[in-house]
């Protein structure tokens, strides 16, 4: 009976494994066990730091935010959560991220709306 080599498919899934992970250092990259769990690592890594992501931007613009207010001379809004409340209170709609925007770029346009909004 003739000797069968192994085919060329579990040479195509480890070199497919590690494309993957070919930036990685040292034995994280060369050897088949240590890519296998590295490539598990990192995907667990990728899916929670989406998460976080999110958490550290939203933060980011509550702090720019709440910044701006406090360098106010008028006083309007000293607080961030009044403000946020208000807005929701009147239906406006500007997320987070908007009201960050327009406090960075035109600080005077947000002191307006807030004006606006006490009357």
């Amino acid at each position: 009976m003739t000797r069968i080599k192994r085919g060329y498919i579990a040479r195509k899934r480890r070199t497919k494994m590690s494309l993957f992970t070919s930036s990685f250092r040292g034995a994280h990259s060369k050897l088949t066990r240590t890519i296998s769990q590295q490539r598990i690592k990192a995907s667990v890594s990728a899916h929670r730091d989406r998460g976080r992501k999110k958490r550290d931007f939203r933060s980011l613009w509550i702090s720019r935010i709440n910044a701006i207010i406090g360098q106010n001379k008028q006083e309007i809004y000293k607080i961030y959560s009044n403000l946020m409340y208000n807005m929701s209170k009147r239906q406006l709609l500007l997320n987070r991220k908007i009201v960050a925007q327009l406090a960075i770029l035109k600080g005077n346009c947000l002191f307006m709306i807030a004006d606006e909004m006490r009357l």
